[in-house]
């Protein structure tokens, strides 16, 4: 079977992880086509996916170049894209200072940010009965976290190697979308006013911003 793309990303119109490997693949120059799994139908849990992702989720990729390599876990697939793709490393590093605090980033956001802005949009919006406690409990661990990059941006510019890598890019998709998991009033630029700003940089960077642009058009949101 012959591709016209370099790579096939699983993905979700509107959910958040599927998005940083889009980013990723604009930056770095590599073809590929996006596949919006329907969640409500149940696709992602359909044989003909579970084949690619036994988990059930997205993202995925496969590689056609590559003989159909398949990756899937955004951070696996991040980490896959820059130690084959990124040559220059312009967005991983060489040392093996830098490329270990590149990662510790890339585990927190995978581990906490990303699971706790889950659990409070789940407990939020989608759970069939209101737990508050829940609600509070996740948007608290979203501040705390929240916290965690303010104490080291209000140092620097970037999390980690003095440069923008994917371990920014990990986090800008949950972050964009943090108004509609905590309370009304939530104040993100007051609160958190260096967290902010690296946020409006990374939203910048030319394959970030395209890849919002399309997400905007293809969920509204």
């Amino acid at each position: 079977m012959s591709h016209g793309k370099q790579f096939t990303l699983y993905a979700h119109k509107g959910g958040p992880n599927p998005w940083k490997v889009a980013f990723l693949l604009n930056e770095l120059g590599l073809s590929y086509e996006s596949v919006y799994l329907d969640f409500q139908a149940g696709e992602h849990r359909a044989p003909a996916y579970t084949k690619v992702n036994p988990n059930g989720r997205v993202p995925a990729i496969i590689d056609h170049k590559n003989n159909d390599f398949t990756v899937w876990e955004s951070g696996a697939i991040l980490l896959y894209l820059v130690e084959k793709y990124d040559t220059e490393k312009k967005y991983f590093a060489t040392s093996e200072t830098d490329r270990f605090a590149i990662l510790q980033w890339l585990f927190f956001q995978v581990s906490g940010q990303g699971p706790y802005f889950g659990q409070a949009a789940w407990f939020t919006y989608f759970h069939a009965e209101k737990i508050p406690s829940a609600i509070e409990r996740y948007q608290k661990e979203i501040k705390r976290v929240l916290g965690v990059l303010e104490s080291v941006l209000s140092k620097q510019e970037w999390l980690a190697a003095g440069k923008f890598t994917i371990a920014d890019l990990s986090f800008v998709t949950w972050n964009n979308g943090i108004t509609g998991v905590l309370e009304s009033g939530f104040d993100f630029e007051k609160e958190f006013p260096a967290t902010y700003k690296w946020h409006q940089r990374v939203c910048a960077v030319p394959g970030v911003k395209a890849g919002f642009e399309l997400k905007k058009q293809l969920s509204g949101h």
